[in-house]
């Protein structure tokens, strides 16, 4: 036990200590990494940063005098600015020796060195023992058609300076000047504080790590609650990574083991939920295929049990006379007409509904247009004595499918003419939206039970199922005005009055609409 004690504490006296050590030893490697960048770099930095201003105020000062605004009180205050955040100091000469534009605390100063600059009286550094002369070029940064960037040493005060000597475009003489800081004894400062700080964060680093380190242990049980939670499939604790390595490495294992099953869990869920959707939709599908079998087979199967029974009369001889007979045959053609109608509309709704059936959307009026669908449909009206009533006005113009909006219309107009009571009126008008257009077709009689407005545009739901066989409905029209008008992308519906219902659908309105 004794021994198995020592190792134990061994161990955790090396991992400890190598955290410290690591810790201490990346800190000091940063701080030495800046310390070089610092060094290397600075000066270099510094003096780029120095070059780019003075391009930039020389550009400025280049457009104000194309511009003519050089004389200008927010050029002025453009300059002032600048030039104070970049300690630039600058004057501009005319090509007739006048000064145009001064910036300075020593007016003569940078005027003197504009003309040295001009007649090109600037020594270099290497002539500095043969010269008596004051201003020495130290290098020359940038050398352009128009403008050159040197660095300059002013022997008399021992300081360098960064000038940009160059020729405006209106040929004026240009000459910016700002001093450049003792870089070298700035960066040794620089870096002597970084030295001094870097040491101090290390030792106190170091300490703070060795802190840290003996903390880092935790109990095993943590890990056994973990484990338990897991399993009764509680994946939401983790472990935190504050423990020895030993445990951390277990702990690591215990997490990534948490994820792997919280995740297949959910795959299987979701694989799960996605199988349970596939069957019901399949069950929906049976469902509706089931429906739409039971609805034709409902709807076809009078017309053909009448079919059958008069051929079977004519069969029989039971119409023995010319008459009856012709009777006979009228029945058995109107049922097959019945029939042909119900699967025209079945094929064509079923078309709609599974998106088959093409729309070309063209402009036109749809005030002319209704009038023409009710010339075309005058008799069904007249044959029941109902008087029609149009709402007269300039034409509207849409956008739709000219085909399929006759479709819908017609199935309202037809849809009123059979349910048409009372007055016997039946009033069609437009009502005119901001992006639309209704068109709203009323016929008195008796409103729609409430409880059957949500079913009017299913399938084969009829709201008086005596009544519709009466007059031929096969309960699918309403359903077709819908799969039309979903396609479309526009609204349509239904409203009930105390003497009457409207039925109404919308259509795109085109931009200038209104014309006429």
């Amino acid at each position: 036990m004794k021994s198995f004690d020592h190792k134990e504490k061994k161990v955790r006296y090396s991992i400890r200590l190598q955290f410290t050590i690591i810790f201490f030893f990346l800190m000091l490697g940063a701080i030495g990494s800046c310390w070089i960048i610092n060094s290397t770099f600075l000066e270099r930095y510094y003096i780029r940063e120095k070059r780019i201003a003075l391009t930039q105020m020389y550009n400025e000062v280049n457009e104000a005098a194309a511009s003519n605004s050089i004389d200008s009180d927010e050029f002025d205050e453009q300059v002032s600015r600048s030039a104070g955040i970049e300690n630039i100091s600058l004057i501009v000469m005319d090509a007739e020796s006048a000064t145009v534009k001064l910036h300075s605390s020593d007016s003569a100063a940078i005027g003197n060195r504009l003309w040295d600059n001009l007649f090109g009286e600037t020594p270099d550094l290497s002539e500095r023992d043969t010269s008596s002369s004051r201003y020495y070029k130290v290098s020359e940064l940038v050398y352009e058609e128009t403008y050159s960037i040197s660095i300059i040493y002013d022997s008399r005060m021992d300081l360098k300076s960064m000038e940009l000597f160059g020729v405006l475009d209106d040929g004026s003489f240009c000459l910016l000047r700002t001093a450049l800081e003792s870089i070298h004894n700035s960066s040794a400062i620089a870096n002597r504080f970084m030295g001094y700080i870097g040491i101090a964060i290390s030792l106190l680093g170091a300490l703070f790590a060795l802190f840290l380190a003996g903390r880092l242990t935790k109990p095993i049980r943590d890990l056994t609650e973990i484990s338990s939670r897991m399993k009764n499939l509680d994946f939401s604790a983790k472990y935190d990574g504050k423990s020895r390595t030993e445990i951390a490495e277990l702990g690591e294992n215990i997490n990534e083991l948490s994820e792997i099953l919280e995740r297949t869990i959910s795959e299987l869920k979701t694989a799960n939920n996605e199988l349970r959707e596939d069957i019901e939709r399949k069950e929906k599908t049976e469902e509706m295929r089931q429906e739409f079998l039971s609805g034709v087979t409902h709807e076809l199967k009078t017309p053909l049990a009448l079919i059958k029974g008069y051929a079977e009369g004519l069969q029989e001889g039971v119409a023995d006379d010319p008459q009856s007979a012709v009777y006979y045959t009228e029945v058995i053609v109107d049922e097959a007409d019945k029939m042909n109608r119900i699967v025209t509309r079945l094929l064509s709704l079923n078309q709609l509904e599974f998106g088959k059936t093409e729309f070309t959307m063209v402009r036109f009026d749809i005030v002319g247009f209704v009038e023409g669908c009710l010339q075309n449909a005058d008799m069904l009206a007249k044959k029941k004595e109902i008087r029609v009533k149009i709402q007269k006005r300039p034409p509207l113009y849409v956008w739709a499918d000219e085909f399929w909006t006759e479709e819908v219309f017609m199935n309202y107009f037809s849809n009123a003419v059979n349910h048409c009571n009372g007055k016997k009126v039946i009033d069609i008008h437009f009502e005119e939206k901001q992006n639309c257009v209704r068109v709203v077709v009323f016929n008195t009689g008796s409103p729609i039970p409430e409880e059957s407005l949500p079913h009017l545009w299913e399938k084969f739901y009829k709201v008086d199922k005596a009544r519709t066989r009466e007059y031929g409905g096969s309960g699918v029209g309403l359903s077709i005005v819908k799969a039309i008008m979903d396609q479309m992308h526009q609204d349509y519906g239904v409203i009930n009055y105390d003497n009457g219902v409207a039925f109404w659908f919308e259509l795109e309105k085109d931009g200038q609409a209104k014309k006429g």
